[in-house]
Order: structure tokens, then C-alpha cells, then sequence
């Protein structure tokens, strides 16, 4: 099934796709109204620093939930939730160096491992698109442009390193509505933290996004960066744990919150 075709279908049908090993593509789109979570699950030796780090980058990293060790249950995303099975695409660190991308946890999990679930852009997503706002790498069948800029996030322990933004083009007068809407949503990263010259915050080339795919802007559009939560593969990269794993960016956690819920106002 191609991304463009994919129906849109509740949470709990999705997990279970992806749980099959039906689905590995990206999660943009899917599950229209529930909360998608970016993934970081570490030892719990680094879990302390991890939560202090979240805790001082609050726009990049929006925590959602906090497992205890070696819970891969997460309960209170979903009742049937598996953190081991239940991602697309899975990435391994190991001493800070991406070592391969994985399909399932299963045989790598350790009782000592701590999930935690951040807020993901893919939810203000469907409010805007609930306002009529075009989201280009929707309409486009894409994962959404990520970069990496010259903005340093707020150390804790280990863990430091640059903000990643996420990206989509719109018109002047989108902008200004895209901007109201997002300020209702500070669990899923709130406003933009940028818009316009990318060069300001160390893109230079918008065409080349470091992760996801690059995306059309139209004459007369701006682009709109997001504090993005592919931020902590960054800081883990400059933590060096012995082990930890990620989301792949852009193939998220699909829980069975709903965005609504998240809404601050």
C-alpha cells in the first residue's frame, strides 16, 4: 500500500499494522486525530540527565510520558501498546555513532531500559490541516524536511548539541494562522521557532534537508521552522551512551491520545 493510499484509520489499526511488519514507511498522514510521539529509550543510568535535558528544551522536546525501567508497556499512551514492535522504524546508537535502523526491539530489550515518548509535529499537522492549511509534505506523499541548525539547546548532564527544526512552506497570511493555531499545542512543540531566511539559523540549503525529504516552495511562500523532535539524536550523538534507541525521523510512536486533548486553550 503506498503512503497516498493509506486510509485513514484509527491508532490501534495502525500499531497493528506496523506490528505486523505491514507498514514501514513514515507516519506523516496516518491516524487522523491522535497523537504521534518522537521515541528516545536509554539505559536508566542516563534517564535522570535525559529528563533534565527535556525539561530545559521544552519546544524540542515536549515529554509526553516516562516509562519505568524496562516497561515497554506505556500504558498510559495505550492499552495495548508494545514499545518494542510497535515503531516503523527503529535507529541504534551506540556510543553516540548511528550503528543500523531496526524493525523491532524484541531481542535487544534490557530491564533497565527507560522510554521516553516526545511530542511530534504530526499532530499540529491535522489541526492545520483542519483549518484549511495546505501541508506540502502531506499533499506531496513525503516525510517533512528536517535540519539541523546553528541554535545551541540547553545542556543537562551529557547531553547537549544543536536544534533541529522541521519545515513547511506557506504563504505570508497561512503563516500568521499556522502560528496561531500551533500556540495551542506546546506539548507538540507550540509555535515556529523561525521563519523566513534559513540562512539566519545555519540552513543554507533548504533543498537538502539532514533528514526527511525535501519539499516544493511556491513563489510568494516563507518557510516556517518548527523545533523538531529528531533534536535529541543530536544530543545523544554528543552524550555517547553505551546504547540507546531512536525513531527513525519521521516513522513515529502512533498512540491512542488525541490531539484535542493536548490542546492548551
Amino acid at each position: 500500500m503506498a503512503h497516498d493510499d493509506a486510509p485513514k484509520l484509527d491508532a490501534h489499526y495502525w500499531r497493528q499494522q506496523i506490528r505486523s511488519g505491514q507498514w514501514r514507511q513514515h507516519t506523516s498522514g496516518l491516524a487522523e486525530g491522535y497523537v504521534q510521539c518522537n521515541i528516545v529509550i536509554l539505559p536508566a543510568t542516563y534517564a535522570f540527565d535525559f529528563l533534565r535535558y527535556c525539561q530545559r528544551n521544552p519546544q524540542a522536546c515536549p515529554l509526553i510520558a516516562v516509562s519505568e525501567p524496562g516497561d515497554y508497556r506505556l500504558a498510559a499512551l495505550a492499552a495495548d501498546l508494545d514499545i518494542r514492535t510497535d515503531v516503523p522504524s527503529y535507529r541504534l546508537f551506540r556510543d553516540g555513532v548511528l550503528e543500523r535502523e531496526l524493525t523491532g526491539l524484541t531481542e535487544l530489550w534490557q530491564d533497565d531500559w527507560v522510554t521516553f515518548a516526545i511530542g511530534c509535529s504530526f499532530s499540529f499537522e491535522q489541526a492545520l490541516v483542519a483549518a484549511g492549511l495546505e501541508i506540502r509534505n502531506i499533499s506531496e506523499g513525503k516525510n517533512v524536511p528536517m535540519y539541523v541548525t546553528n541554535r545551541s539547546t540547553e545542556a543537562a548532564g551529557p547531553f547537549s548539541g544543536p536544534l533541529v527544526v522541521s519545515m513547511r512552506p506557506m504563504t505570508p497570511a497561512d503563516a500568521i494562522r499556522a502560528i496561531q493555531i500551533c500556540s495551542r499545542f506546546p506539548a507538540v512543540h507550540g509555535a515556529p521557532v523561525h521563519f523566513g531566511d534559513a540562512q539566519a539559523i545555519g540552513i543554507s540549503d533548504l533543498a537538502r534537508p539532514d533528514y526527511g525529504d525535501a519539499v516544493t516552495i511556491k513563489p510568494g511562500e516563507v518557510p516556517l521552522f518548527w523545533a523538531c523532535g529528531v533534536t535529541p539524536q543530536q544530543a545523544i550523538m554528543q552524550a555517547r551512551p553505551a546504547i540507546c534507541i531512536t525513531h527513525t525521523p519521521g516513522h513515529m510512536l502512533i498512540t491512542d491520545l488525541l490531539n484535542q486533548q493536548l490542546a492548551a486553550f
